[in-house]
């Protein structure tokens, strides 16, 4: 059984539709869902869904706290799923090209500081561009540096708002999110 942990920050629709997706999977099980924000709907979502929760502030992100009860778990991935803070090069070196990210955007535009959510899609409006997507990577010691996994993109030419664009990205990353992990952890043979 593959195990997979997840990090998000905020609503959690991400990580909700991850779980779901692999309830009834034999080979992967979502067996944490871990939080810097002790007031986010992830964790009513995880709760609802039987899924472990951990509750942790910055502090204990980068003293190697949550790189300990990470070990205790020693999952195959780890999936940012709307996490916010940067990740700690401590866990990255511990779980090399074992950490994913999703990005809001075809990367390596739109990245870096600062460029998350509704900023990225308010950028992307701004310049006018005709397209966008997401991109899924690993994560490196960067924002929004590692290496690519997976693209795709969506025409955007019809939409008159940068939440009009969210909401395509949004039904981009519930459709291929959950099966790019899937791809990673039972590659076909």
């Amino acid at each position: 059984m593959k195990k997979v942990v997840i990090f998000a920050s905020g609503s959690g629709s991400n990580a909700e539709n991850i779980v779901l997706y692999f309830k009834n999977n034999i080979q992967v099980n979502v067996v944490a869902v871990f939080t810097n924000n002790l007031h986010a709907k992830v964790l009513e979502k995880a709760n609802h869904l039987k899924v472990p929760t951990e509750v942790f502030d910055k502090t204990e992100l980068s003293d190697g706290t949550v790189l300990n009860k990470i070990n205790k778990i020693n999952p195959d991935l780890i999936v940012l799923a709307g996490f916010l803070l940067k990740f700690p090069e401590n866990i990255i070196e511990a779980f090399p090209n074992k950490i994913i990210n999703i990005h809001p955007a075809l990367l390596p535009k739109y990245g870096g500081k600062g460029m998350y959510g509704i900023n990225v899609h308010k950028a992307v409006f701004e310049n006018k561009e005709l397209e966008t997507g997401i991109t899924i990577h690993y994560v490196n010691k960067n924002y929004d540096e590692g290496e690519f996994i997976f693209q795709k993109n969506t025409s955007i030419i019809n939409c008159k708002t940068p939440e009009e664009i969210a909401q395509k990205i949004h039904e981009l990353e519930m459709e291929c999110f959950p099966k790019e992990i899937e791809k990673l952890l039972i590659p076909k043979t």
